[in-house]
């Protein structure tokens, strides 16, 4: 049996829609903290839990019967929450005999800034759990920066950088999905820690794509950070070089390259 937990978020729900492409439903179970919210999983053979990873007991409930659990990482970021979280999981996945867990960590959990360090701290509780394990650092989500606001720039002709020229490695949300749905299936993912990153392009690449997809001029202008609005905080992680490295992880999960900046830009502008 395979059970993903976080079913109503979008890499969760990636996860176990690929699954379906390739497994039986009656093989595959879907964690939720409100099963209602995933009961249309229900309708095509998939046995909705619950399970709160606030709640030991339920997801000792949630695990029975798993051959291998993805864990996919807390939404709550605040401090301290994810590794008590995260801990009940493994925990729970120990007690009753999981044979597996997959994790989506985070790029940089080995080494990166302090706000990675709930990723470290599960990684090592993994190690210590003595529960066979694939750990997935997850590089960020190409939608960051490649989203409906695009439509603005466009507009404007104009697109707003404060990445100071670095290169970032960001994937998609459906790439990384399906790619942690590989990571559940299959021979040779025991002890793996896989670096999940797709191809490299910088902001000023974004800028000449927007130009060549939309047929309109789209100039660069590099600005202080103050200046790019909420998303002030992506662009200074990318200064920081954190997303410059290149992996080939992600291709090899999901057997074929991940998608790439034009088809994310048309994908966008279609919509």
């Amino acid at each position: 049996m395979i059970i993903v937990t976080g079913v109503t978020g979008k890499l969760g729900r990636v996860a176990v829609e690929d699954l379906l492409e390739h497994v039986p439903a009656d093989q595959v179970a879907a964690v939720a903290r409100d099963p209602r919210k995933a009961a249309d999983l229900t309708g095509r053979g998939v046995d909705v839990r619950a399970g709160d990873y606030e709640d030991p007991e339920s997801l000792r409930a949630a695990f029975a019967g798993a051959d291998v659990v993805l864990l996919v990482s807390s939404p709550d970021t605040t401090p301290g929450t994810r590794p008590r979280q995260h801990g009940n999981a493994i925990d729970a996945a120990r007690a009753v005999g999981v044979g597996r867990i997959v994790y989506t960590s985070a790029v940089g959990a080995d080494d990166g800034p302090g706000f990675l360090a709930d990723h470290t701290v599960t990684e090592g509780l993994l190690r210590d759990s003595g529960v066979p394990h694939t750990i997935l650092r997850n590089t960020f989500y190409t939608e960051a920066l490649v989203n409906p606001g695009l439509h603005a720039a466009v507009e404007a002709g104009e697109l707003r950088g404060a990445d100071g020229g670095v290169p970032v490695n960001f994937a998609t949300i459906d790439d990384l999905g399906r790619a942690a749905a590989a990571a559940l299936v299959g021979d040779g993912h025991v002890g793996q820690v896989y670096e999940l990153r797709g191809p490299l392009w910088t902001v000023a690449d974004l800028a000449q794509t927007l130009t060549e997809v939309s047929g309109r001029p789209v100039v660069y202008r590099a600005v202080p950070a103050a200046d790019v609005g909420p998303i002030a905080f992506v662009h200074d992680l990318i200064a920081s070089g954190l997303f410059s490295q290149p992996s080939g992880d992600l291709e090899k999960l999901l057997g074929r390259p991940p998608v790439g900046l034009r088809a994310a830009v048309e994908a966008v502008l279609r919509s």
